[in-house]
């Protein structure tokens, strides 16, 4: 339980009852090496294709410490946004330091001197001078860097996103249910198709290779019931998406489910098709048992709320438009 937990940031549990609160979480995604790949004509699909690839890009260079603090490696970062020579990426540190005192933070809450290990071949490693880097860290540093350049626009949008995102994160006291909704539904989305990969590696490849490794995820969670099963309990049509359907409450446990598979899936390198559908199933059983440990209420018997996540969505445009 402590090999899963060391992914999760917060769960706020009140009373003996379930989740009252949930703050998202992001996590880091492996050792990978990073290429980049050429950006095409700037259709949807490849707007889609190109938000996929930063994320995981900038996802799998990201490393959290005992605290369950995220951070980043200057030298890292420094290749994954292109730069030939650390000397040229650290003036951007420089100035992100500047910017940052003038906002009135600490200058060492945000760029820590560290000593970086860094591949020198052969697979031998080499320490180097380097810094430790906060998300904030990184948001400003981008922001110095040249957006002219491919790269550093992708980093300036994925940094200002999660920024964003983790201010959304501080403040998820003050959400109401829908916005609880809403903000987790978000992060669900994105985290499945960090699942999908990590699936995809582990051999689930085809369409229906991937429908019955979701549900043998549901399984887990939801006590033997299929997404079938789970659809019928709330009323579902077959088109409509189960998780536009889930109180915050139930998202969560599932937004839990996803992130401990994907971790699991490329932690321990499983391979096969049949491997993959056992560790999400046996993540579900795992997180169900935290479920019962702590008194909670099963997700099948969660109240299936009035209204779908697109509704609330369609709600949210309009008040914009006036």
């Amino acid at each position: 339980m402590a090999e899963m937990l060391r992914w999760l940031r917060i769960w706020n549990f009140t009373e003996i009852n379930y989740f009252k609160d949930v703050i998202l979480i992001f996590f880091f995604t492996g050792d990978e090496a990073v290429t980049t790949v050429p950006v095409e004509a700037d259709t949807n699909k490849n707007q889609e294709q190109r938000k996929n690839y930063t994320d995981t890009l900038f996802e799998s260079i990201k490393h959290i410490n005992d605290y369950g603090q995220e951070f980043w490696y200057a030298r890292e970062l420094s290749k994954a946004l292109e730069y030939k020579d650390f000397r040229n990426f650290e003036l951007s540190i420089f100035k992100a330091m500047d910017t940052c005192k003038n906002s009135g933070y600490e200058i060492s809450d945000h760029f820590g001197e560290v000593t970086e290990m860094v591949k020198i071949g052969s697979g031998a490693q080499r320490g180097f001078p380097s810094y430790q880097l906060s998300r904030y860290a990184c948001y400003l540093i981008v922001m110095n860097g040249d957006s002219s350049k491919e790269i550093i626009a992708l980093g300036q949008t994925y940094f200002a996103v999660k920024t964003r995102q983790q201010e959304l994160i501080e403040n998820y006291d003050q959400l109401n249910e829908d916005q609880k909704r809403l903000a987790i539904r978000k992060e669900m989305a994105e985290h499945n198709k960090l699942l999908v990969a990590a699936a995809k590696d582990a051999g689930v490849e085809s369409n229906l290779d991937y429908a019955i490794f979701q549900n043998y995820g549901y399984m887990g969670l939801y006590g033997g019931l299929k997404a079938q099963d789970i659809k019928a309990r709330k009323g579902l049509s077959k088109s409509q998406q189960i998780l536009d359907h889930m109180g915050y409450e139930e998202l969560a446990a599932n937004l839990f489910r996803a992130t401990q598979t994907e971790a699991k899936l490329k932690r321990e390198r499983i391979t096969g098709k049949e491997n993959a559908n056992k560790t999400h199933l046996d993540v579900g059983r795992k997180v169900r048992e935290t479920i019962a440990d702590l008194g909670g209420t099963m997700p099948e018997d969660l109240p299936t709320p009035s209204k779908s996540i697109k509704q609330i969505q369609k709600e949210q445009r309009n008040l914009e438009k006036k």
